[in-house]
């Protein structure tokens, strides 16, 4: 007969901070990772350069460009670059796809305001862009804080310039104003949601006139220096994809320096776990596919996002090669939908059900639904999909943990698993819980990190 302490730890749950869990080894093998991820962060801000990184990786190890009727065998690694906007990438394994690929899906696209496509203007002998806010973002978050400028113009004569303005040290940074706190009384009478309306968040470009006679003396002098950097005309604004962000690089929070802030976590820290892991894999059983797509924020729409038919294409020249159906392999496929999901803030407790709630540094955090309230917009993974997450990151040693984002009633939110279960592939959430998630600097753990790229890494071998 067992006594009450041996019944406890044999039947009941004990959670464990991560940190208590690692080996001095491994937390100096987290902290190489995170350097790496930093590195990562400080170069990616947008989905553009997301994408063109990876395909620099990539060539460097020993990947080849996907093209229709390429071979696919045991060994190969192949890419496909989407538009320059998303990827994916490939390591072909021993057994045939007819049996399945291990998938990770992650996006790369993050919360922004995106330069209007007639955005320049002059008020009041001040320089303005105009611009449209992209995905899920608090707008009184996005004033005074130091942005910079990203992206690419496609000139009038055809040629595209890539524009960067505001991370390099001598660069000048751009901001939104806000109204002083001395004339705030009705502002601040206002819901969070009205205090800044998104027509006010206009980005200063200039206050400086040229010298001479007539209207838009500054708006002319901004111009003359983009013309002068990049070549460009007001034209050019018309063929051109610019988006402005927060400034700065990946920053260590803590005096422990146990946190990493920056811009964009959600969800390049995902992208960047599968990635990492992908890049070290060779010769695995199962085909390993690694996806970093767009347009998640806004729906997943879109000719780079992941309700497109780039996928099927990229996986469909990859079946034809072994003379496989593609309903087949996508039929014993699995895929972890590699998404934040947010982390319990005591400063917010009210919001989440702490019980069900990821917290920082107890790993990757598995969602067996996302969705909002009655679980709307939800894949809601069954009990074999998470019985085979859990025996695989189990069997690898992975730190993980459950989590569900916030209480029912409180709001909600998704991924890109609604859109791989509906090809008919086995898809389960899971991510890195982030504080501050959608803000212009968000916050996650660099256990968490290094847990979910271990995570990848036991599912594409799995």
């Amino acid at each position: 007969m067992m006594n009450t302490d041996e019944l406890r730890e044999s039947l009941l749950m004990a959670s464990k901070n991560g940190y208590a869990r690692i080996s001095p080894e491994e937390r100096e093998e987290m902290n190489a990772y995170c350097r790496r991820y930093m590195d990562f962060m400080d170069a990616c801000k947008t989905e553009r350069e997301a994408t063109a990184w990876a395909v620099r990786e990539a060539d460097k190890r020993g990947f080849k460009p996907f093209t229709p009727g390429m071979e696919a065998k045991p060994g190969d690694k192949i890419y496909y670059n989407n538009r320059n906007k998303s990827i994916a990438l490939a390591v072909i394994g021993t057994e045939s796809l007819a049996k399945g690929a291990n998938i990770c899906a992650a996006h790369v696209d993050s919360p922004r305001l995106d330069v209007k496509p007639n955005p320049l203007y002059e008020d009041s002998q001040i320089a303005y862009f105009k611009t449209h806010y992209y995905g899920g973002v608090k707008k009184y978050q996005w004033p005074t804080v130091p942005l910079a400028l990203h992206g690419v113009v496609y000139r009038k004569d055809g040629s595209v310039v890539t524009v960067t303005i505001g991370e390099d040290d001598n660069d000048p940074v751009l901001m939104i104003s806000d109204l002083l706190i001395h004339l705030a009384g009705d502002q601040m009478q206002k819901p969070l949601a009205k205090g800044i309306e998104g027509e006010q968040l206009n980005v200063i470009l200039g206050t400086e006139p040229l010298d001479g006679e007539g209207a838009d003396l500054v708006k002319l002098n901004v111009m003359q220096l983009l013309h002068e950097k990049y070549g460009l005309i007001e034209e050019d604004f018309l063929s051109a994809e610019l988006t402005v962000l927060p400034a700065g690089k990946c920053r260590e929070v803590g005096l422990d320096r146990s946190l990493l802030a920056a811009y964009g976590h959600d969800d390049r820290v995902c992208a960047y776990a599968e990635l990492d892991s992908l890049f070290a894999i060779e010769n695995p059983a199962k085909t390993a596919v690694c996806i970093l797509a767009d347009r998640e924020e806004v729906g997943s729409m879109g000719i780079s996002g992941m309700q497109s038919h780039y996928f099927e294409h990229f996986m469909g020249t990859l079946c034809d090669a072994q003379n496989v159906k593609l309903e087949d392999c996508f039929a014993n496929a699995f895929c972890l939908s590699a998404d934040v999901t947010n982390a319990f803030d005591p400063n917010f407790a009210e919001t989440c059900d702490k019980r069900n709630n990821a917290q920082l540094n107890y790993g990757v955090a598995l969602s067996k639904y996302t969705g909002s309230r009655g679980k709307s917009g939800a894949s809601d993974a069954s009990a074999e999909a998470m019985g085979h997450v859990r025996t695989a990151l189990d069997s690898a040693g992975v730190i993980w943990q459950i989590g569900i984002l916030g209480k029912v009633d409180q709001g909600g939110g998704g991924t890109v698993a609604a859109y791989m279960a509906n090809r008919n592939i086995v898809t389960v959430d899971a991510g890195v819980p982030v504080i501050s998630m959608h803000a212009p600097m968000e916050l996650v753990s660099k256990l968490d990190c290094y847990e979910t790229m271990r995570a990848c890494k036991a599912i594409y071998l799995a």
